[in-house]
């Protein structure tokens, strides 16, 4: 028995002083700006600390102990009513990482140098200020530029496109921050400055170190530039989550990725919302959409849905696709919760990355395989409600929809020729209704189908004898969001009228119109 004990203490002994410590620290007021704890500043109660898996509450004075252990990152999850500092490409600074022996140093990219040893107190300080629970984020989808060139596209025409308002709070990427050359994600950051906005990154698959051996070692350089690749924070009444939803390598054949998530990231998730009210709004902000079942692992997705299921009001974001989609899930795919879960798989700002003509400064016209133009969104919120608005890039905020119709029919003719309304935002269930001259208001019947619109850009592309500056564009596919009615000619000859409304889920009305000729 003695020599039992012996080497079970010699075993405990020779492991690594930093394979498992208790951290402890602070999160308080940072009155003075400094980033240090001094006595005078108050602890903030009740704020939630994580390591990435275990969530605690700091203690009346702002103190906290939780374990941690080589490769942890350490994070306060910020409360309403106060906001973390941000460094000088407005990356807010709520983490800490705690990496003795630093990422490996053979991959390709760098990640995060050799840390000290564990302080005696890791603090996280936070400014108070009065956080209105009315606001706006702007959310972009995949800036996912391979060169400099295209990282010149995405600031002329997506960063400089963005209009502030004293509303808007802070961004979100929602992933693919560059194209699998990570040294851009440091010229990202630089371009991103001119927003002026604290701004939360997504990890995506092209933000990856495809040299990690194992999936928890694949995000190094993205926690080096932009910190944890798993987080939550607080604004007014909602409550954001953002998860790295890519497994890397592969879980099934140690090739490529797949969607889903580690067993610590469910933990996490499933601490973090043990300390979130049920009346709070939930935001899941994560890259790859949920809805394709070869490229989702189930199994995670149905932990998801039943970690979030008592939730009434949920929203989750996601990318990747380089389209825009509208996603329900109801109990044919496990959820069950009140009501359907949306989850909304934004457009890109690279758009059909960066393809397309170029118009007069340069720039490519970057439509969706969709058809939904290039643009990124801005998700409002109120209380615990939320709606979406998508801006598309260097075009008024009321463009929503692309009508195609014929130019000219022959009067009282016979046409094939039909009207096909793209609304970007629309879904199966939106109501899109048109009129032609002072006619009636008729309801159009959705479709999916490839967008007409697009589909005529490329026989441009193929069937022209020059060639066009930019490249092709990526051939079509159908289009989740698309209506299509009559076209009348038995009207007066001459110009008429198609006006277009439709009311998205969020109740708001939109409209277009498009002109055509009757010709006798």
């Amino acid at each position: 028995m003695k020599k039992k004990l012996f080497f079970l203490t010699l075993l405990l002994s020779s492991l690594p002083l930093f394979s498992q410590q208790l951290a402890t620290g602070f999160v308080f007021e940072d009155t003075n700006g400094n980033g240090h704890k001094e006595r005078r500043e108050p602890g903030i109660a009740g704020a939630a600390v994580s390591n990435g898996t275990d969530v605690v509450l700091t203690r009346d004075d702002g103190s906290y102990r939780i374990p941690v252990k080589s490769g942890n990152t350490l994070f306060v999850i910020k409360p309403a009513g106060y906001k973390p500092a941000v460094n000088e490409d407005f990356i807010p600074q709520f983490y800490y990482h705690y990496k003795p022996e630093g990422s490996p140093d053979h991959y390709t990219y760098k990640g995060v140098a050799p840390t000290d040893e564990l302080p005696r107190s890791v603090d996280f300080g936070l400014y108070r200020y009065d956080e209105p629970d009315d606001f706006t984020a702007i959310v972009f989808g995949d800036p996912q530029p391979y060169t400099m060139e295209d990282l010149d596209h995405f600031t002329r025409k997506i960063v400089e496109d963005v209009t502030k308002s004293d509303h808007t709070l802070f961004g979100i990427s929602l992933g693919d921050i560059v194209g699998d050359n990570l040294d851009l994600q440091t010229v990202y950051k630089e371009r991103m400055r001119q927003l002026q906005l604290p701004w939360y990154n997504v990890m995506g698959n092209h933000d990856m170190n495809y040299d990690a051996p194992s999936d928890d070692l694949s995000d190094e350089t993205f926690e080096k530039n932009f910190g944890s690749a798993n987080y939550a924070f607080n604004y007014g009444d909602a409550h954001f989550i953002v998860l790295d939803n890519i497994l890397y390598p592969d879980p099934r054949d140690g090739k490529g990725y797949w969607g889903g998530y580690r067993l610590d990231q469910l933990l996490f998730l499933e601490n973090d919302l043990k300390h979130v009210p049920k009346e709070k709004l939930i935001v899941l902000s994560q890259h790859i959409d949920m809805k394709g079942e070869a490229g989702y692992r189930l199994s995670d997705r149905q932990r998801l849905f039943d970690l979030l299921k008592d939730y009434d009001n949920v929203l989750v974001m996601s990318a990747h696709t380089h389209l825009q989609d509208q996603i329900e899930y109801t109990s044919t795919e496990g959820w069950m919760g009140k009501k359907p879960l949306h989850e909304y798989n934004v457009g890109t700002t690279s758009g059909d990355w960066y393809s397309g003509k170029k118009d007069a400064r340069g720039l490519p016209d970057a439509t969706m395989r969709d058809g939904t133009p290039q643009g990124y969104a801005f998700l409002k919120i109120k209380g615990n409600q939320y709606s979406v608005d998508y801006k598309v890039a260097g075009r008024d905020s009321g463009y929503q929809m692309n009508i195609y119709a014929p130019k000219v029919v022959p009067y009282k003719g016979r046409t094939s020729s039909r009207i096909v309304v793209n609304f970007f935002m629309g879904s199966r269930n939106d109501l899109v209704e048109y009129r032609i001259g002072k006619g009636e208001w008729q309801k159009m019947h959705y479709i999916e189908a490839a967008d007409p619109s697009y589909t005529a850009m490329l026989f441009e592309w193929d069937l022209t004898d020059r060639l066009l500056p930019g490249r092709r564009p990526s051939n079509a596919v159908n289009s989740t969001h698309l209506w299509q009615g009559s076209i009348k000619t038995d009207l007066p000859p001459g110009e008429q009228m198609i006006e277009v409304r439709a009311t998205d889920r969020f109740g708001k009305q939109h409209h277009g119109e498009k002109r055509y000729r009757i010709v006798e």
